[in-house]
């Protein structure tokens, strides 16, 4: 059955099965959308059969109100529920521009204002966040923010957002001290580089296993990327979170034909219920006060100390922080290690010129 045949089947079930099916908790997603609006063959059926699974969704790379719009409509096909959006100016640097989206289910989600830009006086964000609060059904007012974060030339760049986004962090706070503030996004960057040491002593990364950039190869994801950073020891009425591997799992469809007409990420969510007792996250400790050197680093540049042993997931090689090529290693192809035997347990044997 063709890819757009097998879609339309797809979103009559949904359209027929989940009205039948009831909520007693909410599901707040985020989802980078590759690109959403430009002219780049995107299966708009297929977004809203992928997007129907939550009633709230924070999206990254929204490129013009077109790309929102037919994305809007494509969940309210799906769901048969009415879906409202808001969204923020086009935002970067130089000719190359994006907007971030809030969209969500009107029966699970209230707007209540606040919507607002980060006004970087620093200039250290490529894309300033952007946020708004947010009522469910079930009761949980929270801050939504949404956050695309610089891919760049060298890992230093991202590694420079990542510590500011404790800076915004502190920003919301201060404007929101009783609401509870949700970063969630394409953050670039794994949530075990020591980079997040700052933010890590007042927040918590619900996703810490999986990756979130799809592969070329089917059944295999490639990156750690995307998040929901939730505010550490706060009592939050968290029933669950995850990745949904859309390709295989929802529309069963290659990761090729995924990448091609849909997305090069997949969502990640948590489900809430704000009827229901809380549940406290601690401080994220990994790496706590350190950086780790730059993969793009000069050749023979040493790491701080306390960086983790990395491997590469291609070669099933580590290296220990003062190996040569240590810093040569893409952190796209990184798996951190906390010592050699976990390593090799893993089935990673060490570098040659360790």
């Amino acid at each position: 059955m063709k890819f757009r045949a097998r879609v339309l089947l797809i979103v009559m079930w949904v359209v027929i099965l989940l009205p039948q099916l009831g909520y007693a908790q909410e599901r707040i997603a985020s989802w980078n959308i590759q690109h959403l609006g430009w002219n780049n063959g995107k299966d708009f059926a297929a977004l809203g059969v992928v997007g129907s699974h939550f009633d709230f969704i924070a999206v990254q790379e929204v490129m013009n109100e077109e790309g929102i719009e037919r994305f809007r409509r494509a969940l309210e096909g799906a769901t048969g529920a009415e879906w409202l959006k808001t969204c923020s100016h086009l935002v970067g640097r130089g000719s190359y521009r994006e907007m971030y989206c809030f969209t969500w289910r009107t029966d699970r989600f209230v707007l209540e204002g606040g919507e607002a830009v980060f006004i970087d006086s620093r200039d250290v964000f490529a894309r300033e966040p952007f946020s708004a609060v947010f009522q469910s059904a079930s009761g949980f007012r929270f801050v939504a923010t949404s956050i695309h974060a610089i891919y760049g030339n060298s890992v230093a760049q991202r590694q420079a957002e990542a510590q500011a986004l404790r800076g915004y962090y502190d920003w919301l706070s201060e404007a929101f001290p009783d609401l509870p503030i949700l970063l969630m996004g394409d953050f670039n960057l794994a949530p075990t580089n020591p980079a997040w040491a700052p933010l890590g002593a007042a927040m918590y990364p619900l996703i810490q296993e999986g990756a979130t950039t799809i592969s070329t190869i089917d059944g295999r994801f490639a990156n750690l990327y995307d998040n929901i950073w939730v505010p550490a020891g706060a009592e939050l009425p968290i029933l669950d979170f995850g990745r949904l591997e859309f390709p295989h799992r929802v529309l069963g469809i290659t990761h090729e034909e995924a990448r091609a007409h849909v997305s090069d990420h997949i969502p990640v969510w948590v489900k809430i219920d704000g009827r229901v007792q809380g549940r406290a996250f601690p401080p994220h400790t990994v790496g706590r006060g350190q950086v780790a050197a730059s993969p793009e680093a000069a050749p023979g540049k040493t790491p701080e100390a306390g960086s983790p042993i990395i491997g590469n997931r291609n070669s099933h090689i580590y290296h220990l922080p003062n190996c040569p090529s240590y810093s040569r290693v893409a952190e796209r192809n990184w798996v951190t290690f906390g010592s050699e035997a976990e390593a090799r347990a893993a089935g990673f044997r060490k570098a040659g010129n360790c």
